[in-house]
């Protein structure tokens, strides 16, 4: 489906028709530059490439540089594939716009990362049993992991600790509350995932 790549701001709050506080988050979404068309007889799909925010040149390697020259636009910092465009051109800017008639979108980012932790915090385990009788060190343990003389093994896929966030997350159907094109705004009801000016991906 058509989207476009943007910028997380943050948070903030609106009245709705009826008089109810919304909390909301604003995305900066756009402009992006048309940098590459995919073809089904050249690329073996059909997709568009699409540059989000200005970088420098120094900054460029000369293989990316030439790719941007073939589009006539100054070099981009982030690239992104969407599909679902139709009659867009080469080096074609695209803007907020195309959401105005969305009700509803989906929001791709990367969730804030919380480094290593346990069971508790990661997966919500209750601890194991009480603090007394020599328990006072095992509270905020996983237990028993369920290693015994058959099949003497941990299963894969068990819930232990480990890295937690930092990973790709979608969340669907977001609703649009209001789109400010003079200012390239989104303004989404409820949270999304990633940290203050994180890079995100909106498609309706």
């Amino acid at each position: 489906m058509p989207g476009l790549l943007g910028k997380k701001i943050g948070m903030t709050s609106v009245f709705s028709a009826d008089g109810k506080n919304v909390p909301c988050t604003v995305i900066e979404l756009g402009p992006c530059v048309v940098t590459q068309v995919k073809s089904v007889e050249k690329d073996g799909y059909a997709a568009v490439q699409l540059g989000f925010e200005e970088a420098k040149e120094k900054n460029t390697t000369k293989p990316m540089l030439g790719h941007f020259a073939k589009s006539g636009t100054t070099p981009k910092r982030h690239l992104a594939e969407f599909t679902g465009f139709e009659g867009v051109n080469l080096g074609e800017t695209i803007t907020v716009d195309i959401f105005a008639d969305a009700a509803f979108v989906d929001v791709i980012g990367t969730s804030k990362g919380k480094g290593f932790q346990g069971v508790v915090k990661r997966h919500g385990f209750g601890g194991v049993g009480q603090t007394t009788h020599g328990q006072d060190d095992r509270a905020r343990k996983p237990g028993s992991i369920g290693a015994c003389s058959y099949p003497a093994k941990v299963f894969k896929g068990l819930r232990m600790g480990g890295q937690m966030g930092s990973a790709r997350v979608t969340t669907h159907n977001l609703q649009v509350l209001k789109v400010i094109p003079e200012h390239n705004l989104l303004l989404i009801k409820g949270s999304i995932p990633g940290f203050k000016g994180s890079i995100v991906s909106v498609i309706k």
